[in-house]
């Protein structure tokens, strides 16, 4: 896996809001329950939106550079065998390079912008 390419986390706006107030982002509930941190690849994360987010109208799509997460980053094999990241332990925001928005369009899709692949 390219250590350059970012790496995305969905999450609800308002979890995230709160890890910018803590600091760093613990993870969300299914993050805390399975040990880890889930995040996508660029070709992952439209997939996951639909798995997981589907009707979120509030989901916030946080990039981060992988390579400030060091050893505690794991690709791991997940849905069909693909390699997802997965970092075992929190989420510094300095690793952060910018959390957008992800809009629902008119088909109840989220809107990716299309940079991200």
């Amino acid at each position: 896996m390219s250590s350059h390419a970012p790496i995305y986390k969905l999450t609800p706006r308002s979890a995230w809001l709160e890890a910018e107030q803590a600091g760093r982002f613990e993870g969300a509930p299914v993050d805390l329950a399975d040990g880890y941190i889930h995040f996508s690849t660029g070709a992952q994360v439209r997939e996951t939106a639909r798995r997981h987010f589907a009707g979120e109208t509030a989901l916030l799509m946080v990039a981060v550079d992988p390579a400030i997460l060091g050893d505690a980053l794991r690709w791991e094999p997940s849905r069909g065998g693909d390699l997802f990241p997965h970092l075992y332990g929190p989420l510094p925001l300095d690793a952060v390079l910018y959390a957008e928005d992800v809009p629902i369009g008119a088909d109840g899709v989220h809107l990716f912008p299309a940079s991200v692949q």
